[in-house]
């Protein structure tokens, strides 16, 4: 997200990298069945095809446009532009489900882009690498390059292969390479509805820590009634799972090298569970949380199970918090405002916006709620509306498009229509079946 002409919360705006800068946040409304979730699908597709790749039998899979003939037969593309490392960089493929047909790498500045690597099925050469093979002169190292290129399966991606082959350790430069790897791996973040995003800083989360303090000052500032959180031990044996599960757990911790490395599990039941391993023992502890019981000076436990959707909710996007404000973190988030309250989903996107001004993160949502429809809180560039076409065809267009005053309130507008975003419901006399 690239901001727009407006000077306005130029906090709002990431620090420039090589003469660019990005917004922080962005709210992409529409009706529903608009489009918003096949695009944070479709981020995630990528990123899924990055760092998993496709078996050499296997066919790419992915759902084609189905309501055009022509988008049944045609390529497919993703590109995604980043800013990571100090660099901004362009990266994406066209594909099929049969194989890749095109690739790319550009680093790009506000003037320029220099190429990186390119791939083209159709040209005979099939990769250019010069850019690469400059920066490696030793003769070893570009044949290992252009072996890997030539070795690279019709339907993977070379940034997978390059990924998985250990190039790194046979390479000396191929730091543009990994630095977009590192982005798709440790700063992009897509989160669904279903999601529980407990796995990032809540690895850390230790009894008398900084981060319990956090968690903690956090529960009581969204107003959760929550006096604590804990780790209470239990015994691994006792915790309810398939047996296969627990097998996996025991041996993920064996090939964990570090002592202390743990592994989390949330249940169906939506109880948080943390394993690690201990002089060879495997420690088992549940995520619960504290509550003050009236006339005593004691706590008394809940599991997560226990607690409201609302509050599970809070406790989920707690860690997005931390987490985007450590900065160097991008979150696409659908369906953040599920089971929260209006006044909450707002607070949590004020708070992001209002700490994170020498921080670099950006948080991204695909959401209903209106309330966020405000240019108190957001940018005109930071507002987006995906409207579908006759066709069934998804479109994406700004507030900035319109000649909206910046102290205008669009949430009424919004939802007579005028940004197009909105259902558009039929006429009800028109219905037959109904009494």
């Amino acid at each position: 997200m690239i901001p727009g002409k407006s000077l306005l919360k130029p906090l709002h705006k990431s620090h420039y990298v090589k003469g660019i800068s990005t917004l922080k946040a962005a709210v992409i409304f529409g009706a529903n069945a608009s489009g918003k979730s096949n695009l944070v699908k479709a981020i995630a597709f990528g990123r899924n095809l990055i760092l998993k790749g496709t078996k050499s039998d296997q066919l790419i899979e992915f759902q084609n446009f189905r309501l055009d003939s022509k988008s049944l037969v045609s390529n497919s593309r993703i590109e995604y532009e980043i800013q990571h490392k100090g660099k901004n960089y362009a990266y994406g493929f066209i594909f099929n489900k049969y194989q890749i047909e095109e690739e790319w790498l550009f680093e790009i500045n506000k003037k320029n882009e220099t190429k990186i690597f390119e791939r083209n099925s159709k040209n005979q050469i099939g990769f250019d690498l010069e850019s690469l093979l400059k920066k490696n002169k030793n003769n070893d190292e570009k044949q290992f390059l252009q072996f890997i290129a030539k070795g690279t399966p019709n339907n993977q991606l070379f940034l997978t292969e390059v990924r998985t082959r250990k190039v790194k350790e046979n390479v000396s430069d191929i730091t543009d390479l990994l630095n977009v790897i590192d982005w798709f791996q440790n700063v992009l973040n897509v989160v669904f509805p279903d999601d529980k995003y407990k796995l990032g800083v809540t690895s850390e989360l230790r009894d008398g820590s900084k981060l319990q303090s956090t968690f903690e000052e956090l529960l009581e500032y969204f107003d959760t009634g929550i006096n604590g959180i804990c780790l209470e031990k239990i015994d691994f044996d006792s915790v309810e799972m398939p047996s296969e599960i627990k097998k996996d757990i025991e041996n993920d911790l064996k090939v964990s090298k570090k002592e202390d490395g743990r592994v989390i599990l949330v249940s169906p039941e939506n109880m948080t569970y943390f394993f690690s391993k201990i002089k060879g023992k495997i420690i088992a502890e549940k995520f619960m949380t504290k509550h003050k019981i009236t006339g005593s000076v004691k706590d008394t436990k809940f599991d997560t199970s226990d607690e409201s959707d609302g509050t599970n909710r809070i406790i989920d996007f707690i860690p997005v918090i931390i987490d985007l404000l450590q900065g160097e973190n991008v979150f696409i988030i659908d369906e953040m405002e599920r089971s929260l309250h209006p006044n909450l989903i707002y607070d949590l996107f004020d708070l992001f916006l209002a700490k994170s001004g020498n921080v670099n993160s950006q948080l991204i949502v695909a959401s209903h709620e209106s309330t966020l429809l405000t240019q108190k809180l957001l940018r005109k560039d930071e507002i987006w509306f995906v409207v579908k076409d006759k066709n069934g065809a998804s479109h994406m267009h700004s507030l900035e498009e319109y000649n909206v005053r910046f102290d205008k309130e669009i949430r009424k507008s919004y939802l007579l229509g005028r940004f197009k975003a909105v259902p558009r419901l039929g006429n009800r006399d028109h219905l037959t079946v109904l009494p």
